[in-house]
């Protein structure tokens, strides 16, 4: 970590972003609409049980956001 932080760098952790929502999110849409930001693929959905197949696979940068599955829509819809 000592190394990580030489020559004048800083570490700066943020949480839900620093951005306005109002703003962020129009632009964020208008970037997909162009084609500039294709979330789509970043995004990979994992049922449950492939658990740690979703870790090993955001480890080795196979995905970026997994998305985990727990149980089905027609289960969660049941009163």
């Amino acid at each position: 970590m000592n190394t990580l932080l030489n020559g004048g760098r800083t570490l700066r952790g943020v949480i839900q972003g620093d951005s306005v929502p109002q703003l962020f999110i129009p632009k964020l849409v208008e970037f997909y609409r162009a084609g500039r930001f294709p979330f789509d693929r970043l995004v990979r959905y994992y049922d449950f049980e492939d658990i740690n197949r979703a870790f090993d696979d955001t480890r080795s940068g196979a995905t970026i956001k997994p998305v985990l599955r727990i149980g089905s829509v027609e289960e969660a819809s049941k009163p």
